[in-house]
């Protein structure tokens, strides 16, 4: 094993912020920063943007040149993930069976694509989280094809708008009364839906999905079946029905979760050696009251800096005023 280090598990925007920021906080030790992901980590907005759209392709939208991890002495673990910490050993177990030791961890593990029920298997229902995600719904988005989205969110519309502009016929199926019913108001969502409209999106609200009829057959279409009766015909499915965090590895050393994994103003999780950050991070916030968890780059971005300070004996506290940005049709 090598000197104990300041080890980042998870290599998206908290991660790769949580590191560079320990070192412009004066930490000169060893950093390491592990990721499940082959490639160099990357900005995960234009994955339903531009990297969809094809305007820009995986080099244009990376967090860091790679001369940015080697000039600040960052060791990139790319290809690997934690199994399991033991944290009174101070140490985790990575797939490969390499063994990391530190002296303090920091878990921006992020979040996991929330699947739908009923085990449904096909190479034409994809899911949006990764830039290898990205690529595969880019191959099947030909012109005229047809697509259903199910959910109705920031991904599944702004999937919609670029979808849309290829040239595909879109309907977006939403289970709740309107799109972003949960995190917007009434007044932006009536906007959306009637800008969606403008641009040719179908959009179909309180539809809940009970069944997809496909087979192994890559030419035949698929159906999407409704409660309502209703059905659509689709050449492939994107599901876009929120995210769970990802919180299996805080398990294995114990640490209390509460969607997500429960941290203080400073992000400490109930291990006093451990941080957490990100959208894997249910954190305590003074505009809505009690634990929250955020989904979304500024936050982030923010709360790993804060985690970073105080991964190095500092007290500083995460306050910061929540936002968010979307682009459709720009």
């Amino acid at each position: 094993m090598v000197e104990r280090a300041k080890v980042v598990v998870g290599a998206s925007h908290a991660g790769v912020s949580l590191a560079l920021q320990l070192r412009r906080e004066g930490w000169q030790g060893p950093i390491q920063l592990v990721s499940a992901e082959n490639e160099l980590p990357y900005h995960r907005p234009p994955l339903s943007k531009d990297l969809l759209s094809g305007v820009k392709n995986l080099d244009q939208i990376l967090l860091r040149p790679e001369k940015v991890y080697s000039d600040n002495d960052i060791e990139l673990i790319l290809g690997s993930y934690a199994t399991k910490i033991d944290s009174e050993a101070r140490t985790i177990e990575l797939n490969g069976g390499q063994t990391l030791s530190y002296t303090k961890l920091a878990l921006c593990t992020g979040a996991r694509v929330r699947e739908l029920t009923g085990g449904y298997r096909s190479d034409r229902i994809l899911y949006l989280r990764s830039a290898q995600d990205a690529l595969r719904l880019q191959r099947l988005a030909t012109p005229d094809s047809r697509v259903v989205i199910i959910g109705g969110g920031y991904i599944g519309l702004e999937a919609a708008s670029v979808l849309r502009k290829l040239g595909l016929e879109v309907t977006v199926l939403e289970i709740a009364d309107r799109v972003l019913e949960r995190v917007t108001s009434e007044k932006l969502s009536s906007y959306l839906t009637a800008l969606h409209s403008f641009h040719g999106v179908s959009i179909k609200t309180r539809s809940s999905v009970s069944d997809i009829s496909s087979d192994d057959d890559d030419v035949k279409p698929l159906e999407v079946q409704c409660d309502d009766g209703h059905s659509y015909v689709a050449d492939f499915i994107l599901v876009g029905i929120g995210v769970l965090p990802e919180t299996a590895l805080a398990e294995t050393a114990g640490l209390v979760t509460e969607n997500g994994i429960v941290v203080s103003e400073t992000g400490l999780t109930s291990d006093p050696n451990i941080f957490a950050a990100g959208d894997c991070a249910s954190h305590p916030n003074r505009f809505g009251g009690g634990l929250t968890r955020l989904e979304s780059v500024q936050n982030a971005n923010d709360q790993a800096k804060v985690v970073a300070a105080n991964m190095l004996g500092k007290n500083t506290v995460y306050d910061s005023v929540p936002w968010f940005w979307s682009d459709q049709y720009d």
